[in-house]
């Protein structure tokens, strides 16, 4: 095993995802992580507001049908393909997951397709982040 491997953050992102198992996401998240949505413009910068949205979307993503196709990893960075149906939809799409040298993910970028996907997971996830306003 390289010592690379030790830090890669995707075996505990499957088991995350898998378990829905949100301190392990905790642990592996950086202070100044950066979610890039495929549905809001500007990168959400920092641990908190990255942990609710992948909460949020490993809420809406929990589809029987959903899994990972395909996985490009590198030195400190991976590519997960994904796919899933969500109301007769068929949705693919693509994790961009970096980490560091510690093995916290400091980015993740999700994107989605095609647009009904995309318009699908946008409304789902509108209604996942207001239902946490609300318990805050």
């Amino acid at each position: 095993m390289c010592i690379r491997d030790r830090n890669n953050p995707i075996q505990k992102w499957h088991d995350v995802v898998k378990l829905r198992d949100y301190n392990t996401l905790t642990e592996i998240l950086h202070d100044d992580a950066i979610f890039y949505s495929p549905v809001v413009y500007t990168p959400q910068k920092g641990k908190d507001i990255t942990l609710k949205y992948l909460i949020a979307a490993s809420e809406v993503f929990n589809a029987s049908s959903f899994k990972y196709e395909k996985e490009m990893i590198g030195e400190n960075s991976a590519s997960l393909e994904f796919s899933l149906t969500i109301d007769d939809t068929d949705i693919n799409g693509i994790d961009l997951i970096t980490w560091n040298n510690d093995g916290l993910i400091t980015e993740f970028k999700v994107f989605i397709r095609p647009l009904q996907g995309v318009n699908l997971i946008h409304k789902m996830m509108q209604g996942m982040l207001e239902s946490f306003k609300n318990v805050s």
